[in-house]
Formats: C-alpha cells, sequence, structure tokens
C-alpha cells in the first residue's frame, strides 16, 4: 500500500491533462514541486522541465532522471454541422477502446467540456472496426456554430475521462495515464529523497514532453543536460491478460528491460538494476517491446550517452483505465534510490569503459 501522500501526488499527475504538445499544466505544476525541494529549473524550447540539484564535487558528472509529461489523446480536427467534433490522434490509441468512453475538451482559458464518443446501438449491428478519424465525440452541441460560440476551435485538447481510484484494499490502482504518470511520480518522488542528500553528481530530474509521438522532447533536452547516464522512467503494456507465461505481469516486480525497437539495452546496466534489485530482496522480470522509451532517442546524444531503462507495467496503457500495482511502485522506488546512493564517477567511468 502506498501512503496517503503517495497516492494524492499519484492522483494528482494522472488526473492532469497533457497530451503531446500540450503539456503546459502539468509542466508547471511539476515545475512547482521541483523548485520546492530547492532544485535549479532547467528546460528547453520544447517544453520538456527538468531540476538539477548540484554536486558539491568539482566538474561532477551529470546523471538524468526522466518520465515523460505526454499520454495519449486527441486534438480538435474539424466541427461538423451538427455540431460533432473530429479528431486527430496523438500518439497510439485503438479506436475499439474509445467507443462510449466519457472524454472531456480543453478550451483556451483552461474551462474542460464534458462529452462521449458515439457508439452504435446494438439494434443497429455490429460496429466493426472503426477509424480514429471516424469516430463522432459529442459534447451536447447542435450545430456547428454552437460549439464555436462556446469556445472550441481547432487543435484543442481532449482526452478519455480516467479518474483515480484505488482498488482491492489498496493493491491495485486504476485511472488514465499511468503510461506516463508513473514516471512523473517517481521522479518528483526522487526529487523529494534526495532534497537534502549530498551527492558525487548533478541530479537532473524531470520529465520530457511528446514521448509519446517520437521521442522529440528526450532529443532537444538532452541537448541542454549533456547527460554521462541517463536512467528513463516509463510505463510498459503487462501481458498477463495474455499468458501467465508471458513477459510482463503485473505485481511480479520491476521490469528488466533489454529490448526495445528504440534501445538495445546496456548488458552492464542491466546487471547494476539487478544487483540492486537482489541486495533488496526486490522482484524483477525480463521484458522486451515492439515499442519504445525516451532511452532510444538520449542513448544516441552526441557521441551516445549510458541510458537505462527503469520501467513497471500496467495493464491497459493507452486507455482511460489502466491498472497498476502498489508494490511495483514502491518496489521500483527502493531500488532506483538504491541505484542513485551508490552511482558515482568511478562507477559511471567504468560503464563507459566496458563500451570501449
Amino acid at each position: 500500500m502506498l501512503t496517503k501522500r503517495e497516492l494524492k501526488l499519484l492522483e494528482k499527475v494522472t488526473q492532469i491533462d497533457a497530451i503531446p504538445g500540450l503539456e503546459q499544466e502539468l509542466a508547471k505544476f511539476v515545475k512547482g514541486e521541483l523548485e520546492k525541494y530547492g532544485f535549479t529549473i532547467v528546460t528547453d524550447n520544447l517544453g520538456s522541465v527538468f531540476g538539477v540539484k548540484k554536486s558539491k564535487v568539482t566538474q561532477a558528472p551529470r546523471i538524468m532522471v526522466a518520465g515523460h509529461l505526454d499520454e495519449v489523446g486527441f486534438s480538435v480536427r474539424e466541427i461538423t454541422d451538427k455540431g460533432f467534433i473530429r479528431v486527430d490522434a496523438r500518439g497510439g490509441i485503438n479506436a475499439n477502446t474509445m467507443l462510449a468512453s466519457r472524454v472531456r475538451l480543453t478550451l483556451d482559458d483552461g474551462t474542460k467540456l464534458m462529452g462521449s464518443v458515439g457508439a452504435t446501438a446494438p439494434h443497429y449491428g455490429v460496429e466493426g472496426n472503426p477509424t480514429i478519424d471516424k469516430l463522432d465525440f459529442d459534447f451536447g452541441f447542435i450545430s456547428k456554430e454552437d460549439a464555436v460560440n462556446a469556445g472550441v476551435r481547432v487543435g484543442q485538447m481532449i482526452v478519455a475521462d480516467g479518474p483515480f481510484e484505488v482498488l482491492n484494499g489498496g493493491k491495485r490502482l486504476l485511472a488514465k495515464a499511468f503510461d506516463n504518470r508513473y514516471g512523473v511520480f517517481m521522479a518528483l518522488e526522487m526529487a523529494r529523497y534526495f532534497e537534502n542528500v549530498d551527492l558525487p553528481y548533478d541530479l537532473y530530474v524531470g520529465a520530457t514532453v511528446q514521448e509519446e509521438v517520437g521521442l522529440r522532447g528526450a532529443t532537444t533536452i538532452a541537448n541542454v543536460i549533456n547527460p554521462d547516464l541517463a536512467i528513463i522512467l516509463d510505463c510498459s503494456p503487462a501481458r498477463d491478460n495474455i499468458s501467465s507465461s508471458e513477459q510482463g505481469q503485473l505485481g511480479e516486480g520491476i521490469l528488466i528491460r533489454y529490448l526495445d525497437r528504440s534501445m538495445i539495452a546496456f548488458p552492464e546496466l542491466l546487471t547494476f538494476q539487478e544487483k540492486s534489485a537482489e541486495a533488496l530482496k526486490v522482484p524483477y522480470q525480463y521484458f522486451h517491446s515492439p515499442g519504445g522509451t525516451d532511452a532510444g532517442a538520449i542513448h544516441l546524444h552526441a557521441v551516445g550517452v549510458l541510458t537505462l531503462t527503469h520501467c513497471v507495467c500496467a495493464r491497459s496503457i493507452h486507455t482511460s483505465a489502466s491498472v497498476v500495482d502498489t508494490t511495483d511502485f514502491k518496489n521500483a522506488k527502493k531500488v532506483l534510490i538504491r541505484m542513485l546512493r551508490t552511482l558515482n564517477r568511478d562507477k559511471i567511468n567504468k560503464f563507459k569503459e566496458a563500451r570501449r
């Protein structure tokens, strides 16, 4: 079970809406939290937000701990004559998961409008395979003029409504956007933990923008930070609904993510992660993915950056109803703290030398 404080923070970050390119509200919250813990803010021109805690060590190495701010969602593409909204997807979304979902639209002044996605009654046959561009988002408007007068315009943000719920006495949590508010939560927890801890390196913690549409913020913020080592926090798809033998079982530990389409993991860093978990008697599981994380962009920065993913899995990611295990969160936090407490210049140099 997570603490009341941790649950409150998770509820806060999951319920702020932030699709790729429109992450400002969440970025503002993260900035405020980082400043509260005494970190100096570091940003880029796309909107990624990090805080740095400088070491007292001269010319200290730089370690980057990064989640990403954005969640999958939609933007207004057009308004039909009958007042329906048609959308563009921002990130990977299965249209079938959206039928009859409740959604909310954010106007320019921050006002939230509630609506739903149209679905055909069974009397008229099966839906088949809908596509995002054909879905009708219904906010109760009776005409195009009605919607325009309410303040709706092209480009505004829409997300599926996914309230935060504590399940099974705190063993599991349900909400939208655990991909990747897990990473935002964990980055802020590191800022809180290390607020008054002297470190032998400069610690950068925060979150990138536009991960879901091509790792864009990770590319630009890496130019600002120039990390010697990066740890990427993300939430990967659980597969325990497919088979008990598949990789990605909820509640069975942190993910040793050894391969995905964006990065072949550094074996030395995986061993470091495994040994850190073993020292704490924390379970871990191997994981491969057809998807990617910000590690894919950051490990290719400049001449190459030592990069490790530190992930947990969730059921039904990229929907409004993702489910996570709180023990996975607690264990991921313990292992991340241990890794950050034991890293130093010598360890980083040994990791680098192993690749040369």
